[in-house]
């Protein structure tokens, strides 16, 4: 076996040839003259699945942003120019890894390129077929080739230059302003300065940024079509980190754009284009004015010098006709570019320009002038809140996925699916058991179905990858209980009160008082209301003592006591507050029984090591005064972490 250049766990990313697409976790490995990839990582003479002769006519190709059942990733396409049809395409969930990979393939071709440029021969081509490819046929992925670069070097000109496509460009419709800003600098023997004063004029300058006004030759301006401006800031973040928080239309974009209410995708293009729905959150006189909503088409590509620009254009489209409540504002041009610089301090450093021409339509733009132009400097601010939300977070070890976008059209049906999927969510209760994927979660992930299945017709599932969508299923199944517990049989010294305003007593809260991890979280960092709960809270006792008081649970006549005389299995869980008088505060949560293999069971007959990674309190104060709940707040805290845990396991019941 010769000798590996890189590895890791990939997409494989494909469309079946019915049209649907799929994604399957695979380990990819890059030899000096192959690449392939296998179901799990490989050990000793393993076949791979699938093989591709890395030679000096292979080529990269860029397929941009791909939609998966709201899960997007980055595609790359890898093949080789005289034989088309045979291809690899994989995926990654952060642009940083597709990046990783695409740099590493196109340093192995460029060596081979060099080595024939040396010898002056042509590669001599060797077999390599995996029992997997043996005799069956590849998925429609590997057959695609609408999307190749079209191929016009000559043969025996020797260049180490790497070929990659971007789509298909922007559209007609879409002004390239960042293009025309390189034109006119290389048509010039001018410096940067002098363009800037030539055709911007520096406005002011606020939190930070410089703001600018187009310089147009007219006299007279129409008050419905406001001249371009753009913020110039400079962050200190990577290319790659910010472009994947300008791409997001999900709840990340509330911490930095303070003029985002709602977005979704309405037709995906392909991996460079897709036309987008926005509502605008605009703060001028809100009632008196109506919200302004966007649907236009949005263009990114990534050049050679790591820079990133995405391009904005109004666009009319039969999906996405005016919404009621809003008026329809029209972009006539903007976007962002986003540029490396050089780091200072040893901390990344990109420039970051946002330009925008947007016509806000409605009477206040004609009878108000102030109007257009705040609205607009509000949405230009947007650059200070990248600045700020990479400042104030010290974290860049995990690279950030890239985030869901739900599609308008289907909307409605998948919230339904939603809803049905996570209101049997195995995460409630205020003392909730952390599901926390292992440190591999790329290894949890792996599907266990075979490549051979991936040209075969199946039914569309749910946003999920096969391997989570049927740990669903299991735990629905597991969750859904034969009988409901009698809990007339338990009682604690404090009581159960179910009155709004009734004191010294306990109730059972909504679970959708508490946000829990969703079973996409490895994938979009989305969490949850945790719906019902696992266990029922039975009993609560509150004691006090001049000691402490352990083993509470062995008491006669306590719920635990009582469950267990009847078969049902308790989770006992002791607050303690230590002092001069120690005082517990006992709560019993009762089941039927332990179901083998779930996490429940194994936290129940695990060692204290992971019982102690798993135990979560969530905090949440509903209904208080403001002082209280924000002194509580509502951080998820591992309680192994924070305060000692000792645990008992009795006969039918675990106290902690």
């Amino acid at each position: 076996m010769s000798k590996v250049v890189y590895e890791g766990w990939m997409v494989r990313y494909g469309r079946r040839k019915i049209g649907r697409s799929f994604i399957h976790m695979r380990y990819f490995v890059l030899e000096h003259r192959l690449l392939a990839y296998y179901k799990k990582k490989p050990q000793d003479n393993v076949v791979p699945l699938k093989t591709l002769l890395i030679d000096g006519n292979c080529r990269v190709e860029d397929r941009g942003l791909k939609t998966h059942h709201g899960h997007m990733v980055y595609v790359l396409s890898v093949y080789n120019k005289k034989e088309k049809y045979h291809r690899l395409t994989m995926a990654a969930f952060n642009i940083q890894e597709a990046l990783i990979w695409k740099e590493k393939i196109e340093s192995v071709i460029d060596q081979h390129q060099e080595s024939q440029a040396v010898n002056g021969n042509k590669y001599q081509s060797f077999e390599y077929k995996s029992g997997m490819d043996n005799g069956r046929k590849s998925s429609s992925s590997d057959h695609e080739s609408q999307f190749s670069a079209a191929e016009d070097e000559d043969d025996s000109r020797h260049s180490l230059m790497r070929r990659t496509t971007m789509g298909n460009g922007p559209p007609e419709s879409v002004f390239d302003w960042t293009k025309e800003l390189d034109t006119d600098l290389a048509n010039q023997s001018t410096n940067n300065q002098a363009f800037s004063r030539k055709h911007w004029r520096l406005l002011q300058c606020q939190n930070g940024l410089r703001i600018f006004e187009e310089l147009i030759e007219v006299d007279f301006l129409p008050k419905s079509c406001s001249r371009a401006m753009k913020a110039v800031g400079v962050v200190e973040a990577t290319c790659e980190e910010i472009f994947e928080l300008v791409m997001s239309m999900d709840a990340t974009r509330f911490e930095w754009d303070c003029t985002f209410q709602y977005g979704s995708l309405v037709e995906e293009v392909d991996g460079h284009t897709a036309i987008l729905y926005h509502r605008l959150q605009l703060d001028w006189l809100s009632m008196l004015v109506w919200p302004r909503d966007l649907c236009y088409v949005r263009y990114w590509r990534r050049n050679d010098d790591g820079s990133y620009v995405v391009l904005f254009q109004s666009r009319q489209h039969e999906n996405c006709g005016p919404q009621p409540g809003f008026v329809r504002a029209h972009i006539e041009s903007g976007g962002f570019n986003i540029s490396p610089m050089n780091p200072h301090h040893g901390r990344p450093r990109t420039q970051v320009q946002h330009l925008m021409q947007i016509d806000l339509k409605g009477w206040g733009v004609n009878y108000i002038s102030s109007f257009q132009q705040h609205c607009l400097l509000q949405m230009l601010n947007s650059v200070a809140g990248l600045r700020e939300y990479f400042s104030q977070s010290d974290e860049r070890a995990a690279a950030p996925r890239i985030p869901v976008m739900v599609n308008m059209t289907s909307a409605s049906v998948s919230s339904k699916k939603s809803e049905k999927l996570y209101g049997s969510s195995v995460h409630k209760r205020s003392m909730s058991l952390d599901q926390i994927t292992s440190s591999n979660k790329n290894v949890s992930m792996m599907d266990d179905y075979s490549d051979e299945d991936e040209d075969f017709q199946v039914p569309d599932q749910e946003v999920l990858p096969p391997s989570l969508d049927s740990e669903a299923k299991k735990s629905a199944s597991e969750e859904e209980p034969a009988d409901s517990i009698d809990l007339s049989i338990f009682s604690g010294n404090l009581r159960r009160d179910d009155h709004e305003k009734a004191r010294h007593c306990w109730n059972i809260s909504d679970g959708n008082n508490f946000r829990v991890r969703s079973r996409t979280f490895c994938y979009d960092k989305s969490k949850i209301p945790a719906g019902k709960h696992l266990m029922d809270l039975v009993a609560v006792d509150w004691f006090k003592d001049s000691k402490r008081m352990d083993h509470v649970a062995r008491r006669p006549g306590c719920a635990a006591q009582v469950a267990s005389e009847k078969g049902l299995f308790s989770l006992v869980i002791n607050v303690q507050v230590p002092g001069s008088t120690h005082y517990s505060m006992v709560f019993y949560y009762v089941t039927k029984k332990l179901i083998p293999g779930s996490l429940l069971q194994r936290f129940v007959d695990a060692d204290d090591e992971f019982r102690n990674s798993r135990l979560k309190l969530i905090p949440s104060v509903p209904k208080g005064s403001w002082i209280v709940r924000q002194s509580v707040g509502s951080t998820p805290c591992l309680l192994g972490k924070a305060v000692d845990c000792n645990y008992v396991r009795g006969n039918n019941y675990l106290e902690a």
